[in-house]
């Protein structure tokens, strides 16, 4: 009976032994699958090409995309897929993806990054990518509004919620005018140029696409917020989920330094004609993208730096956007902007004094 009990002993430890090693392999099985399964990475623009080509110019981001940096960037990463998005909607349409979870960074301008933060999104801005870009005023042809005080009872195509718009709000706050002094119509960038073309509207405030519209000689820019107040100027920045940057600091950091490397390369003077037929992938001619930095080093216009004066900017623009009605709560900026990705990627690629930052009241700091 005894020598029984010590062989059905041995026997379960054998047992016992045997599933604890099928276990162990089962687990190192899950871990494996978990650790070699993709991980994709969606990145958005608030914007798309002429004739919905899914092309982005004018800014860093847009590079790194048009040329295939996070190929190179991403490349010890085999399970890494990076998946870009293009939003006809804009600004809002990208606050919506990243409320329902379909996006982890975005190229995304000021006024709806405040909303979408007044809304309660958990995200990071990161650096900057297409930061002081000029807002313009065209009208039809030979027509008789000539300054910003003739809009008043006028028909003013505004893309709402788009950076675009608390732009235009303030340059009209700045002429003594307000929205509802006048017509207000809010349209998409296509719909603006047709309805100009068309006459049907007395007036548009937007971005360099409406340069083309001269080109053709049916349009007058009467109004740039070029060499006007810096409170006019629209920031675009890299802005991702929360979530995302906790999950996977490393290919954030790799993200992060892509666009740094391709804001080094749109920063040299001598590329600036290679900068300009790269964004005329989108379908809108190099001439326009010529006509919007004209007058602007490119180090000004692409540099990723997130200094004093852009959070200076963004916390003018969350009172603003309060101010006007544009949102309805109080936005804390403080907190939002995580600069730690940025500076590594500067330190690494020798370029922490390469781009003149600003003070809050956009003053150069001296290094």
């Amino acid at each position: 009976m005894m020598t029984d009990g010590l062989v059905t002993t041995a026997a379960n430890r054998r047992e016992g032994i045997a599933i604890l090693i099928a276990s162990f392999a089962v687990m190192a099985a899950m871990v494996t699958a978990a650790w070699s399964e993709p991980v994709r990475v969606r990145i958005g623009f608030a914007t798309v090409g002429a004739d919905n080509r899914q092309f982005a110019g004018g800014s860093s981001a847009a590079v790194v995309h048009s040329e295939h940096y996070l190929d190179d960037d991403l490349k010890d990463l085999p399970d890494v897929k990076v998946e870009w998005s293009f939003f006809k909607g804009a600004g809002p349409a990208i606050n919506e993806a990243f409320a329902n979870n379909q996006l982890d960074f975005a190229v995304q301008g000021d006024l709806p990054q405040i909303i979408g933060r007044a809304n309660g999104l958990k995200t990071r801005i990161l650096l900057a990518s297409g930061a002081h870009s000029p807002t313009y005023l065209a009208v039809p042809k030979d027509s008789p509004v000539r300054r910003i005080e003739d809009l008043r009872g006028k028909k003013v195509s505004i893309f709402r919620g788009t950076n675009n718009h608390l732009a235009a709000v303030k340059v009209l706050v700045g002429h003594g005018l307000q929205e509802k002094d006048l017509q207000v119509i809010n349209m998409d960038t296509a719909t603006t140029n047709a309805a100009l073309t068309s006459r049907d509207i007395d007036a548009a405030f937007g971005n360099f696409p409406l340069s083309a519209l001269v080109e053709k000689n049916v349009a007058e820019i009467i109004y740039t917020t070029k060499g006007d107040s810096l409170s006019y100027e629209r920031h675009t920045t890299l802005i991702a989920q929360e979530a995302f940057i906790k999950a996977h600091p490393e290919i954030t950091q790799k993200i992060v330094n892509a666009v740094v490397r391709a804001a080094k390369w749109a920063s040299e003077e001598s590329n600036r004609e290679a900068f300009f037929e790269i964004s005329a992938r989108t379908g809108f001619p190099a001439s326009g993208y010529r006509f919007d930095f004209s007058g602007q080093d490119l180090k000004y216009r692409n540099s990723p730096l997130i200094d004093d004066a852009i959070v200076a900017h963004y916390r003018f623009q969350a009172r603003q956007a309060k101010e006007y009605g544009l949102v309805r709560r109080d936005v804390d900026v403080d907190g939002w902007f995580d600069r730690s990705f940025l500076e590594k990627a500067l330190a690494s690629q020798g370029l922490s004094t390469y781009w003149q930052a600003y003070d809050a009241e956009g003053k150069p700091i001296q290094p």
